[in-house]
């Protein structure tokens, strides 16, 4: 029985530490390189900043293996966020 603990599948962390990478250099070069009109630019880089926080919150502080009840309570300051996040927005573009 021992043996089947031992063998879960652990994450890669190297391999997410290379997509959380990749994503912060997307996250440069589409701030510093892109034309995108400027509420679009700030969509995508929160965009791309909620995904990176996924995967950290996901495999770096093991939600992904926890059970409902935990990713629940991790993951409730969620909609007030996102309400903060289209505030701030509908009151940049007046």
């Amino acid at each position: 029985m021992m043996e089947t603990a031992e063998k879960k599948k652990q994450p890669s962390y190297m391999l997410i530490w290379f997509v959380l990478l990749v994503l912060t250099i997307v996250e440069v070069g589409v701030a510093y390189v892109s034309s995108l009109p400027r509420n679009v630019l700030i969509v995508v880089l929160v965009g791309l900043a909620i995904w990176k926080a996924t995967l950290v919150a996901m495999y770096y502080m093991h939600l992904k293996f926890e059970r409902l009840r935990l990713i629940l309570l991790a993951t409730a300051p969620l909609p007030l966020a996102i309400i903060l996040i289209v505030a701030i927005l509908l009151e940049h573009a007046r």
